[in-house]
């Protein structure tokens, strides 16, 4: 059997993933089940900072004018999009992760360094190495939105589904609780270890990319599902 491909990520990264997966000859149906938006967030009281680290690119889209104060300080990015985004605002990009912000700290050298985290309501906790002090903001949210009429039919006829974060693959496991839809019917392709475990048990299959990009997350998905 066949199954389509869903994407519910929020936009603009929707939209990215549709691109590219028309790049690589698949067609995946979006359905976007949530929308950042920004919180009011203070600048803290010393900027004695050594650099930002940022594990998403909504905070240079959704921060605020408050960001350009702290554009003199050099940016440790988790990924390819987030430095896009880091240097479209006027950022340096002194970093750029592949393999999560853990993966930075970890790397950095034993220079001390006081970094200040820039980052969402729902983060994923950081073993800071004795060397680096961490400061964390909030500058943004998700907000979810329910499954709709034309979702649910689908996934109800089985469907793989793209996950690309913790927060989205709870939120459709919930859903999909809620409105009685049968997990064996659907496929999730996760773009990491954390998003698939996250999704919980009892779908049709489970499994996670081999790098956290949409290029092996649409490969793994095209594998699994046709």
């Amino acid at each position: 059997m066949k199954f389509p491909l869903v994407a519910i990520r929020p936009e603009p990264g929707l939209s990215a993933t549709v691109g590219r997966a028309r790049e690589m000859g698949l067609e995946v149906t979006g359905h976007p089940l949530s929308k950042a938006v920004p919180c009011d967030w203070q600048l803290p009281d010393s900027l004695g900072f050594d650099g930002l680290l940022v594990g998403s690119a909504n905070v240079f889209r959704h921060g605020g004018e408050q960001l350009k104060n702290l554009q003199h300080l050099p940016v440790f990015a988790v990924g390819e999009v987030t430095a896009q985004e880091a240097r479209a605002a006027g950022f340096v990009v002194t970093v750029e992760g592949q393999g999560g912000l853990q993966q930075i700290l970890d790397m950095l050298d034993e220079t001390p360094r006081h970094l200040l985290r820039l980052s969402g309501e729902a983060h994923v906790p950081l073993k800071t190495p004795r060397h680096i002090q961490l400061t964390e903001i909030i500058t943004y949210r998700v907000q979810h939105v329910p499954i709709y009429k034309e979702l649910s039919e689908s996934l109800n006829t089985g469907a793989c589904v793209l996950l690309h974060s913790a927060g989205a693959a709870e939120h459709l496991a919930q859903e999909v609780e809620q409105l009685g839809i049968a997990r064996q019917n659907i496929k999730i392709a996760a773009l990491g270890p954390r998003i698939a475990n996250a999704v919980g048990t009892g779908w049709g299959k489970v499994e996670s990319a081999n790098q956290p990009n949409d290029a092996q997350l649409l490969a793994l998905a095209r594998d699994m599902c046709q």
